[in-house]
């Protein structure tokens, strides 16, 4: 009852629409003006504006501020507009998806948009889920969280409508369940909306009966319902008030250092504008006062204008001829840069990952230029670093280990053959053909080991075909090993709540299941008591091996010891490590502990504890089986990414949620730590507080005097200090939320660039809170990518953003702002110098056409390629040399200093252009005798010689030539050529008079020698002390840029030496390979997922071309960058 629902207001969004547009058709207009007049250069030229409207102050005519200012508001409006249009198109691909909801006793076909809360849906198989939804299956639905946490796994929900006694209804079909839900009348009382993704407070009052409703019993919008054919739910939250939409907040928009510079140069030059307008105007009132009398004879003032208020008039007049220095076009020129650079990202073929046909994706266009900057780099572990695919790799059983050896090249050894077993998964891959010989053969332990591994799981089995299994595992981990199992002869079949069904070298057994002692964080280990078809109990366990090993019975000490020396052989290949072991159980004490279990399973009070201690108990004495070894496959290319970024100096930091081991040997994989790194030093976290706070701050004190005995000692910064001066920092066991507050406290203290990267919903607050974000899509979904700055599909790919897309972007813009800069400084200064010789005046120097088309005609398309076509090196060169990168880290292209640089380079120029030009023409006559010195005639060789001589000094900034660039180059000296011999001429003054006053200047002045004689001295003058000291820069102070480009970039870089990596043992190792979620075993013991077999599911593995996705031996390779391998210098 839709209308009854409504009257409680319960809901903020009664319907479940969501909006992320901004604008619609009313509007736009308005508030994206209102956006844009918040940038103070576009407010400032809409103040410009008015005061041209005031006749007493105006010298310009008002078309030169009104064509620049319209093009640039258009120009970003149609930006907006097409951003908005595509938010407007998701927004109705979401809104307009259908679902069947049920209204008046059947299905009816509505848009989500249409869903209000209290309607009760029916979702499917693989279908998304609408809305915070509260579910009632005919069985316990696996919801697909890859789209909210970091690993791609399943978790169960609970169903409610059990309460209805539908479960015990032989014969249920779709068309009765409508039936039997209309006549129920219930109520849900539950917390308002909220954040949370973990935790859900609510209960349902059905038929006088009061249920508890928690997180176990929701399913989140956006998930996607797996292992169901269909189930139905009743709408608690709709739209904006669903914990996807709550979770999304508001974006921060992220601005680069640039940028932040850019707004504070802006603010300078206002008051530069500020302080050249008020001296010209106190020259006007000094002027006034001592000459003006003597030109009021036909230049008379008017009535009640005096020197000050002559003066006064004069300042706004500046303000109008000078506003060439606040450089209107500047922010439309930098996002058409920055868009165009976006442009090559998405277009690189180099980065492009053909197995899952993912290109790289520039998914904002305002910090290309901030990729140059980087210092450092936050990286995820699990699916960044790694593929997130395990494989089965190694064992240890009974003393004796089985697996070749790891990363070695095998192109002359076969893999096993599991042909003989007919239930083998054809994608497993192993190498040791003696492993199989002894299952084949019988042998009592090797079978044991791996008949653990059958049960001891809470795998769920799909079997489409005869023979086709398909494992839904919790963790990739545990898919491996039940597989690795099912390869050699112990094949999980089939499980019940009451048994698990194992197929034993071909012969079927059921064995009885008991009890499943689950997994936790506290525990570190699962186990599982079953009964054998003899009747013989056992209790199966696997865990970490420190954990196991405290509660072996003593006789195993010998085994424990080799096995010890096993696990530290394969923790130095980087492998994850589980130890395995078992004991016998007599039934007496079985029933006994069967009933303390009861008890303890029902307690209201201290139910965990109690059952705690009942595991406890039993699971000692065990005796050790063996260890197996699996592999998190380190993604292509990673160890040579990381060296090389090392070696531009950029800090890279993983943070990880797994275990210090783990982590420390994946850092060891992957280069990040290296065996001649003998101090490593480990700041402890898992004391109390107050403990761990004193022993942080120990150990991190012995670790900077180490390295740095005279540092001072401040402990608040201790830490921080510590971390920023190793060579690498690994962070474990941090949550979400703290991989943002490390991000920040770098950005806070460190003042650096910042890049995160990760692959899952659980890295979206750190790359939020990076500088650049950047997601991998990969195998956990999409979350982190539709969070991020930059996608692509491999962490390798990280190197060729940020040494050649990152380097190149900051180089050209740096170019771009020093050059825009220069061009519109001296083309002020020449008016400020012209100020001095017109009685101040307020006169312009040059013809109002020319002042109108400089910014958007005559120099706007030369300074855009150079900006988006140049190149200091190739991208060969950049990754030979890593080097080349330093110049962004540290800010040296463009700066406060590089700023007043290019300002003084603008002041030299202005007075070459404005005096040799005067001086030429002082006192000068035509070659037919007559004068030359005429204002327009003076007009026109001051702004031909200005506009050669910043077009020469673009070409001396230009290091990579290409056709577009000569062509903007010289095309645009033709057009203002072109124009000025048009708007000169006979037909235009005739046409509009008023407009064209210059009749005649061009064809006049052009014709003399004198006149281009002075051109071409003003241009030699302008670049002969640029010239002069990028030579002897170059000479004497050579920068690494220069010394590549003196080496060329056309010879053929040497082959790299081959690179063998050395076997590392270590003491240190990974003790447990499964996932930090609480485990499954009660799920799998209360039967509720069995009872509907769903059609169709995906498996855990899917077949693909990829040899990432088969078990094949992975083989490093150096990353050949435009065909040829990099070379360290």
């Amino acid at each position: 009852d839709r209308e009854f629902n409504l009257s409680y207001e319960y809901a903020v969004s009664t319907d479940n629409a969501i909006k992320t547009s901004k604008y619609n058709i009313f509007t736009f207009l308005p508030l994206n003006l209102f956006e844009q007049f918040q940038r103070l250069a576009n407010a400032y030229f809409l103040f410009l504006l008015c005061l041209q409207l005031i006749p007493e102050i105006s010298s310009l005519s008002w078309f030169t501020t009104v064509v620049p200012l319209v093009l640039v508001l258009s120009m970003t409006m149609a930006k907006d507009g097409s951003d908005d249009i595509n938010r407007h198109r998701c927004d109705r691909q979401v809104n307009n998806r259908k679902v069947e909801v049920l209204i008046d006793g059947e299905l009816r076909s509505e848009k989500w948009m249409d869903v209000q809360v209290g309607d009760i849906i029916k979702l499917e198989n693989n279908q998304f889920v609408t809305a915070l939804t509260v579910t009632g299956e005919l069985e316990d639905c696996i919801e697909k969280l890859a789209n909210f946490n970091g690993k791609t796994g399943k978790k169960f929900r609970l169903s409610w409508l059990k309460s209805l006694d539908l479960m015990n209804q032989n014969i249920l079909n779709c068309c009765t369940v409508p039936e039997l839900l209309c006549p129920c009348v219930g109520e849900v009382r539950c917390e308002p909306p909220n954040n949370r993704l973990d935790k859900f407070t609510g209960t349902l009052t059905l038929k006088g009966e009061m249920y508890s409703l928690d997180n176990e019993r929701v399913l989140l919008r956006g998930c996607t319902l797996r292992n169901t054919q269909w189930c139905f739910g009743l709408v608690v939250f709709g739209g904006p008030d669903t914990k996807l939409m709550q979770n999304c907040g508001k974006t921060t928009l992220k601005r680069t250092s640039i940028d932040r510079l850019m707004n504070v140069l802006v603010l300078s030059i206002f008051g530069f504008l500020a302080v050249m307008c008020l001296i010209l105007a106190v020259g006007n009132g000094i002027w006034e006062y001592q000459e003006g009398s003597k030109f009021a004879a036909f230049l008379p003032k008017q009535e009640g204008v005096n020197a000050p208020f002559s003066a006064f008039l004069t300042f706004w007049s500046y303000v109008i001829i000078l506003n060439t220095v606040v450089p209107i076009s500047l922010y439309v020129s930098v996002e058409i840069i920055r868009l165009g650079n976006s442009f090559y990202i998405d277009w690189d073929r180099k980065m492009y990952y053909p197995k899952s046909d993912t290109p790289a994706e520039a998914r904002t266009t305002t910090l290309n230029e901030e990729l140059g900057q980087i210092k450092y780099i936050f990286s995820d572990k699990t699916g960044t670093l790694t593929q997130n695919i395990m494989t089965f790799n190694k064992c240890s059983i009974n003393g004796k280990s089985y697996g070749e050896a790891w990363r070695v090249p095998l192109p002359y050894q076969c893999k096993v053959d599991f042909s003989w077993n007919n239930l083998a998964d054809p994608k497993f891959c192993f190498h040791d053909h003696s492993l199989v010989e002894v299952v084949r053969e019988g042998n009592p332990e090797v079978q044991a080991f791996f008949r653990l591994l059958a049960l001891c799981h809470t795998v769920m089995p799909e079997e489409k075909k005869e023979g086709e299994l398909y494992y839904q595992a919790q963790s990739p981990d545990e898919g491996a090993l039940v597989t690795a199992a099912r390869n050699f002869g112990f094949v999980f079949r089939s499980r019940t709540p009451e048994s698990i069904t194992v197929v034993e070298m071909g012969e079927l057994v059921t064995y009885e299941l008991l009890a499943v002692l689950d997994f936790n964080n506290v525990r570190k280990r699962m186990s599982v008591i079953v009964r054998s078809p003899e009747g013989k109990l056992t209790l199966y366990c696997k865990g970490a091996d420190t954990i196991i090993f405290e509660r072996l019975n003593p006789s195993c000490s010998k085994l424990k010891e080799v096995t010890t020396e096993h696990l530290n052989e394969y923790a130095g290949d980087g492998l994850r490590t589980l130890a395995l072991a078992y004991k016998d159980i007599d039934p007496k004490y079985m029933e006994e502990w069967k009933l303390r279990h009861h008890e303890a399973s029902t307690a209201m009070d201290e139910r965990e504890e109690k059952l705690d201690a009942l595991y406890e108990e039993i699971e000692k004495g065990l005796l050790l089986l063996g260890s197996t070894a699996v592999e998190d496959k380190l993604q292509d290319g990673v160890p040579q990414t990381i060296e090389q970024l090392s070696k531009a100096d950029i800090k890279i930091w993983v943070l990880t949620g797994d275990k210090q081991e783990t982590a420390e040997n994946i850092g060891y994989s992957c280069n990040m730590l290296r065996e001649e790194m003998t101090e490593v030093f480990i700041v402890l976290t898992h004391h109390s507080k107050g403990t761990c706070k004193r022993i942080s701050l120990s150990l991190t004190r012995t670790a900077r005097r180490k390295m740095r005995p005279d540092g001072p000692e401040e402990p608040t910064m201790e830490l921080l200090r510590t971390a920023c001066m190793c060579q690498t920092v690994i962070c474990c066991r941090v949550t979400p939320l703290q991989k943002a507050q490390v991000v920040e406290l770098v950005k806070k203290y460190k003042q650096a660039i910042t890049l995160a990267i990760g692959d899952g919903a659980n890295d979206v607050s750190m790359i939020k809170a990076a500088h650049i974000g950047v997601g991998i899509s990969g195998q956990e979904g999409m979350q982190a990518v539709l969070s991020s700055d930059f996608s692509f599909a491999q962490f390798r790919y990280l190197q060729r953003l940020l040494l050649v897309h990152g380097r190149w972007s900051y180089l050209r813009m740096c170019k771009f702002l020093r050059y825009f800069f220069y061009k519109n400084f001296t083309f002020t200064f020449v008016h400020f110098w012209y100020g001095f010789f017109c009685g101040f005046s307020a006169q312009t120097v040059y013809d109002e056409w020319f002042i109108t088309l400089y910014n958007l005609v005559y120099t706007a398309l030369p300074v855009l390629a150079l900006s988006l076509f140049d190149q200091d090196v190739n991208d060969r060169w950049s990754f030979q040399y890593p080097k080349l990168y330093a110049p962004g880290q540290l800010n040296q292209y463009f700066s406060k200093r590089a700023f007043v640089y290019t300002v003084l380079h603008s002041g030299y120029s202005s007075l070459v252009l404005f005096f040799i030009p005067w001086a030429a023409m002082y006192d000068t006559v035509r070659d037919d005798g007559k004068d030359i010195v005429d204002y327009q005639s003076f007009a026109l060789l001051a702004q031909t010689c200005l506009l050669i001589a910043v077009s020469i000094q673009l070409g001396l900034d230009t290091h990579y030539w290409t056709s577009v660039n000569q062509f903007f180059l010289w095309g645009s000296l033709c057009v203002y050529f072109a124009v000025i011999f048009t708007m000169y001429s006979n037909g235009m003054f005739l046409i509009f008079t008023s407009s064209f006053p210059f009749i005649g200047t061009a064809r006049n002045s052009l014709n003399q020698p004198n006149v281009w004689l002075t051109m071409l001295l003003t241009s030699i003058l302008c670049v002969l002390p640029v010239v002069a000291y990028r030579f002897l820069r170059i000479l004497l102070w050579p920068t690494v840029n220069d010394k590549v480009r003196c080496r060329g970039q056309d010879k053929v870089l040497p082959p790299a030496p081959r690179r063998v990596q050395a076997r590392r043992t270590s003491t240190r190792r990974s003790g447990y390979a499964f996932s930090h979620a609480q485990g499954y075993g009660d799920l799998v013991t209360s039967g509720r997922f069995l009872r509907w077999t769903p059609k169709s599911r995906p498996a855990l593995f899917s077949q693909t071309d990829s040899p990432l996705a088969q078990t094949q031996p992975q083989f490093y390779r150096t990353i050949n960058e435009g065909g040829e391998p990099p070379l360290s210098p």
